[in-house]
């Protein structure tokens, strides 16, 4: 008897799976794939937002739609139904930043070929010594700052919102373009391997509520460009001299100089010089 139930419960699951995977032809395999991966970077995109909290206010609308009509409540249903036609005109305006975010991550969707093709600016050694010492001075003098250092992706777009340098970077230069009687201070410097491109730049402000209200401008700023980029921003805070990092939208606290430097390396070296540098290290010592 156990033997025949176990013969029967096979022969289920092996009629699932021939259904799931033999029944489907191979676009519509595709096409489920492209629509949850839409979903999901859809979700992704906006949790944690204001549209999060949105969402949910349209989950709890439709619920009481479908309730009301169940339980009887026909004047609430009479009104909740009246509303759903200025529904769509309702989530363009509220979600109008989302939908911009939107149409940005289709964007970076089409640069993949790009992407692929593109070589991130290569840094030296000395390049990370000075931006960790000068991220170091300015956090024990209690400096603001906000430093972005460009990856594969360009961003030219956030120059002319501020004034370009090219130039080398130094730790003299960086301490006193965000030195207080400056007027780039109170921007972003955009790094690109071994040059200061600009400074004093305007960056896209973060609408995610994981940073909480102790962080400020400087700090949306910072989220904001590292979840519209691959580029990393560093910012130390005036008040308490913290030095925040951020990444693809994360974001962590570095106490440790030597722990940025080694963020910066993998971030600004390419992979041949990181082997060079560690194969030197290796015999000098």
């Amino acid at each position: 008897m156990y033997q025949v139930n176990l013969i029967h419960a096979m022969e289920f699951i092996q009629n699932i799976f021939h259904q799931t995977y033999f029944n489907y032809h191979p676009k519509q395999m595709v096409d489920i794939l492209l629509v949850t991966y839409i979903i999901y970077r859809l979700l992704k995109l906006i949790h944690g937002t204001r549209a999060w909290r949105i969402l949910g206010g349209l989950v709890i609308f439709v619920c009481a739609l479908l309730l009301s009509d169940k339980l009887g409540l026909n004047t609430l249903h009479w009104l909740l139904d009246k509303a759903t036609m200025f529904a769509p005109f309702a989530i363009v305006i509220l979600l109008l930043p989302e939908l911009r975010a939107t149409l940005e991550e289709l964007y970076k969707i089409g640069q993949w070929p790009q992407r692929f093709l593109q070589k991130k600016t290569s840094a030296n050694q000395q390049t990370i010594d000075e931006i960790a010492l000068a991220v170091l001075e300015m956090s024990a003098s209690k400096t603001g700052a906000i430093i972005v250092l460009v990856n594969k992706n360009q961003l030219d777009f956030l120059i002319p919102t501020g004034t370009v340098l090219n130039a080398t970077v130094s730790n003299h230069l960086l301490r006193s373009i965000f030195y207080g009687e400056n007027p780039l201070h109170d921007g972003a410097v955009l790094l690109d391997g071994n040059r200061v491109l600009a400074a004093g730049c305007t960056l896209p402000l973060s609408e995610s509520n994981n940073l909480g209200a102790k962080f400020h401008m400087r700090h949306r700023a910072a989220m904001g460009i590292s979840e519209q980029s691959d580029a990393v921003a560093i910012v130390v805070s005036e008040e308490k001299g913290t030095i925040s990092l951020f990444q693809s939208g994360e974001h962590s606290i570095i106490k440790d100089i030597n722990v940025l430097k080694d963020i910066l390396a993998k971030h600004l070296i390419d992979d041949e010089k990181q082997v060079s540098i560690k194969t030197k290290l290796r015999i000098k010592g």
